[in-house]
């Protein structure tokens, strides 16, 4: 098979790779990597044992958050000379909690084709096998390393009728784990999904109260790369908020940005900030349903 044939000059390619079996990989990836001029790794250590797996050898360049802006101009380079060229990540889709975004800005803003090559993300793979029924989740990635910060974010996600998605390193898991208890409340529920794909995949469903416990009964529990996904908080619109506090907002949704018709009708009513706004991401919901 003539792998150039496959690819287009001067483009970039975004290439999802396995999140842990090598072969959560599709066959138009492994037709990308054989056919581009270059490949852009996070790690290139990580991406040749893929490609040596695949008998594929391949010139490599490595991007990652550290050089992403400096190399992104050389990845222009290429492209305006006509080359090809695909980026991966360690692990799962470039971009989504990991470098990418900023290259492919900027290769946009240079008016160069930015291809997405599909494939395997953490993510969607704990959403799918987690049993979870509510319609809507809200992906976060990583929060921030240090608890202060880390529970300042908890708090303005904490009314949110979403499942809430969040990526975690194994060192700050107790701690990530804890802070989640403390500030969403002990009774949500939570995934914890780890080494997704791998020998030791494991998805445990429990509340937040009892998440310490189990991560600290066996010490490989706390090993290998998390998805937490956490319960959305719950919203009993109907029997909390007014009649007349639901009109007000949503006849000032029609005209305003969500955040300034909650602005507005708290003030009006006196109903509770809180509940407004999560009835209000309710009523954008409903009407986008329609649209």
């Amino acid at each position: 098979m003539n792998h150039n044939n496959m690819i287009s000059t001067s483009t970039l390619y975004i290439v999802a790779t396995p999140i842990g079996n090598l072969r959560d990989i599709s066959l138009r990836a492994l037709d990308i990597l054989a056919a581009v001029d270059v490949v852009a790794a996070e790690d290139t250590r990580t991406t040749a044992r893929l490609l040596a797996h695949y008998s594929i050898a391949k010139k490599m360049m490595a991007l990652h958050q550290h050089n992403e802006r400096a190399m992104a101009e050389k990845v222009v380079n290429f492209l305006a000379q006509g080359k090809s060229i695909a980026l991966v990540t360690d692990a799962g889709t470039p971009g989504i909690s990991d470098p990418g975004s900023a290259l492919v800005s900027l290769v946009r803003d240079q008016g160069y084709k930015v291809t997405p090559i599909p494939g395997a993300n953490a993510a969607i793979c704990a959403l799918s096998a987690s049993g979870i029924t509510m319609p809507h989740f809200l992906f976060y990635g990583f929060l921030p390393v240090n608890s202060g910060p880390r529970k300042r974010e908890l708090e303005a996600l904490k009314p949110l009728p979403y499942t809430l998605v969040f990526y975690e390193a194994p060192h700050r898991i107790l701690g990530c784990v804890a802070d989640l208890a403390e500030v969403l409340g002990m009774h949500r529920q939570l995934i914890i999904a780890r080494e997704l794909t791998k020998l030791f995949e494991t998805l445990h469903r429990c509340v937040l109260h009892d998440a310490p416990a189990w991560l600290q009964a066996d010490a490989n529990h706390q090993k290998g790369e998390f998805v937490l996904l956490v319960s959305g908080a719950e919203i009993r619109t109907e029997e909390k908020v007014s009649d007349q506090a639901r009109r007000t907002l949503a006849l000032l949704l029609e005209d305003l940005p969500l955040k300034q018709a909650v602005k507005l009708a708290t003030e009006i009513t006196g109903e509770s900030k809180n509940m407004l706004y999560a009835l209000a991401l309710v009523l954008k919901g409903e009407t986008n349903s329609r649209a």
